[in-house]
Protein backbone atom coordinates (compact mmCIF):
# COMPACT_ATOMS: atom_id res chain seq x y z
CA UNK A 1 0.00 0.00 0.00
CA UNK A 2 1.07 3.63 -0.90
CA UNK A 3 -0.49 7.04 -0.57
CA UNK A 4 0.19 9.90 -2.46
CA UNK A 5 -0.57 13.36 -2.48
CA UNK A 6 -4.45 13.55 -2.51
CA UNK A 7 -4.41 11.23 0.45
CA UNK A 8 -2.06 12.56 2.44
CA UNK A 9 -4.62 15.59 1.95
CA UNK A 10 -7.83 13.49 2.46
CA UNK A 11 -6.24 12.43 5.68
CA UNK A 12 -4.94 16.00 6.64
CA UNK A 13 -8.82 16.78 6.03
CA UNK A 14 -10.47 14.35 8.12
CA UNK A 15 -7.97 14.94 11.25
CA UNK A 16 -8.69 18.50 10.32
CA UNK A 17 -5.39 19.61 10.38
CA UNK A 18 -4.25 22.20 8.02
CA UNK A 19 -1.22 21.66 5.98
CA UNK A 20 0.44 23.24 3.28
CA UNK A 21 1.61 21.82 -0.27
CA UNK A 22 4.86 21.29 0.02
CA UNK A 23 4.42 19.98 3.98
CA UNK A 24 2.05 17.34 2.54
CA UNK A 25 4.29 16.46 -0.52
CA UNK A 26 7.29 16.17 2.79
CA UNK A 27 5.05 13.57 4.60
CA UNK A 28 4.23 11.12 1.43
CA UNK A 29 7.58 9.61 1.39
CA UNK A 30 7.52 9.49 5.12
CA UNK A 31 3.78 7.54 5.00
CA UNK A 32 5.16 5.10 2.61
CA UNK A 33 8.28 4.47 4.96
CA UNK A 34 5.91 3.58 7.50
CA UNK A 35 3.40 1.23 5.96
CA UNK A 36 6.34 -0.09 3.98
CA UNK A 37 7.95 -1.06 7.84
CA UNK A 38 4.40 -1.96 9.07
CA UNK A 39 4.08 -4.44 5.49
CA UNK A 40 7.45 -5.91 6.77
CA UNK A 41 6.53 -6.32 9.93
CA UNK A 42 3.70 -9.21 8.30
CA UNK A 43 6.74 -11.30 7.08
CA UNK A 44 7.24 -12.04 10.85
CA UNK A 45 6.74 -15.52 11.55
CA UNK A 46 5.27 -15.61 15.15
CA UNK A 47 4.16 -19.35 14.45
CA UNK A 48 4.60 -20.61 18.53
CA UNK A 49 5.52 -17.22 20.22
CA UNK A 50 2.62 -16.93 22.57
CA UNK A 51 1.02 -13.31 22.76
CA UNK A 52 2.57 -10.62 25.40
CA UNK A 53 1.15 -7.47 26.86
CA UNK A 54 4.71 -6.02 27.95
CA UNK A 55 8.33 -6.72 27.44
CA UNK A 56 8.68 -7.25 30.98
CA UNK A 57 6.49 -9.63 33.40
CA UNK A 58 4.29 -7.42 34.87
CA UNK A 59 1.95 -8.47 37.96
CA UNK A 60 -0.70 -6.88 39.77
CA UNK A 61 -0.45 -5.65 43.31
CA UNK A 62 -3.77 -6.68 44.87
CA UNK A 63 -4.81 -6.33 48.13
CA UNK A 64 -6.64 -8.91 50.27
CA UNK A 65 -10.25 -8.33 49.77
CA UNK A 66 -11.30 -8.42 53.99
CA UNK A 67 -13.90 -6.86 55.53
CA UNK A 68 -12.75 -4.77 57.98
CA UNK A 69 -14.06 -3.74 61.43
CA UNK A 70 -13.86 -0.02 60.61
CA UNK A 71 -17.30 1.57 60.52
CA UNK A 72 -17.12 3.04 57.46
CA UNK A 73 -15.56 0.14 55.37
CA UNK A 74 -16.52 -2.79 57.26
CA UNK A 75 -19.73 -3.40 55.25
CA UNK A 76 -23.25 -4.16 56.46
CA UNK A 77 -24.10 0.11 56.26
CA UNK A 78 -26.48 -0.11 53.46
CA UNK A 79 -29.39 1.56 56.14
CA UNK A 80 -27.28 4.61 57.09
CA UNK A 81 -25.87 5.05 53.61
CA UNK A 82 -29.68 5.22 52.66
CA UNK A 83 -30.09 7.40 55.37
CA UNK A 84 -28.64 10.59 53.15
CA UNK A 85 -30.48 9.39 50.18
CA UNK A 86 -33.79 11.72 49.17
CA UNK A 87 -35.78 8.50 48.44
CA UNK A 88 -34.90 4.71 48.97
CA UNK A 89 -36.79 2.05 47.48
CA UNK A 90 -36.53 -1.50 48.52
CA UNK A 91 -32.73 -0.99 49.58
CA UNK A 92 -31.40 1.12 46.53
CA UNK A 93 -30.63 4.47 45.87
CA UNK A 94 -33.98 5.66 44.49
CA UNK A 95 -34.16 8.04 41.23
CA UNK A 96 -36.69 9.21 38.90
CA UNK A 97 -37.21 8.09 35.59
CA UNK A 98 -35.60 9.66 33.10
CA UNK A 99 -36.67 7.72 29.82
CA UNK A 100 -39.94 8.05 28.67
Amino acid sequence: MSVDTATVARIASLARIKVTDEEIAAMVPELNGILAWVEQLGEVNVEGIAPMTAVIPNKQRLRDDVIGADPLTGGDVRDKVLSNAPAGEHGFFGVPKVIE
